[in-house]
């Protein structure tokens, strides 16, 4: 049964530094791999990749590029800043976000006065060469405003009437609409949403978990078409994410455990939920 979100307004991007440097780069982002261990500053071969890859880079008049950083479990943009060679260089070694401060003419890495630092697992270089991607875990807050991200404010709504708004993807918009749900105190006379409903009951929340991913399963079964699937899925989606809720559980966790489980295979992680 599709399910209607009308009372309930609706982020998704190891192994050692590896740098395929070449004159050209790829068309494509270049991946810096984050190490397990952070890497040797003594080791002069790694050394001279990370000087081949500063020196392929496009910086502007001022030795400077931009710098983004993204939170690798949620997909949220978390800040912008500018980096120079060094910046870059400690950001590759320390694996803490660092940039450079244009107006106080000095590397600074994120958190090193809050501790709410950015925990660099990858870094990519766009396909122009002038600007990097920092894909990291951060420590707490990101903005000195104390928001998840710096960017809050939407210019559509602010358009219109001020609001100040998460920007963030599908699956987290319907997160915090599901946790607003939540804390609503509805009135007696007032007829509760469907998603107050399933957060009121836990018996007609996991009956309507276990009916859609039975209806999910007979898209398969029967061969349904791709739009029928796309919607049952969505409902699955949905019904999961407000059992989530209930629980306290964040779906950012939920991402977090399966990009734990990347490097290890079914099987293994299996026999290791049996110990």
């Amino acid at each position: 049964m599709a399910c209607s979100y009308s009372n309930c307004t609706l982020k998704f991007p190891s192994k050692c530094p590896s740098f395929s440097i070449s004159p050209k780069f790829p068309p494509k982002f270049l991946s810096i791999s984050a190490c397990s261990k952070t890497p040797n500053h003594q080791d002069s071969r790694f050394q001279s990749k990370v000087d081949a890859l500063l020196d392929g880079l496009k910086w502007d008049d001022k030795g400077l590029a931009v710098a983004i950083a993204q939170n690798v479990d949620t997909g949220d943009v978390l800040m912008q800043g500018f980096i120079n060679k060094e910046a870059l260089r400690k950001t590759i070694y320390s694996r803490k976000a660092t940039f450079y401060s244009r107006s106080r003419s000095s590397l600074w890495t994120k958190g090193e006065t809050s501790n709410n630092f950015i925990n660099v697992f990858d870094i990519f270089v766009d396909c122009d060469r002038d600007s990097v991607l920092y894909v990291g875990k951060p420590d707490g807050p990101t903005c000195h405003t104390g928001e998840e991200t710096c960017y809050y404010t939407s210019v559509f709504e602010s358009l219109t009437e001020i609001q100040i708004k998460h920007a963030s993807s599908t699956l987290y918009n319907l997160e915090s609409t599901i946790e607003k749900r939540k804390e609503e105190v509805i009135s007696p006379s007032d007829k509760p949403s469907w998603t107050k409903c399933l957060l009121s009951s836990k018996e007609l929340l996991c009956a309507k978990i276990r009916e859609e991913a039975d209806e999910l399963c007979r898209t398969l079964e029967e061969n349904e078409d791709k739009s029928r699937i796309v919607s049952e899925m969505a409902d699955l989606q949905y019904h999961a994410m407000v059992l989530l809720c209930k629980k306290g559980v964040k779906f950012e966790d939920v991402l977090e455990e399966v990009r734990h489980r990347f490097s290890q295979s079914g099987v293994d992680e299996k026999a290791s939920r049996k110990s």
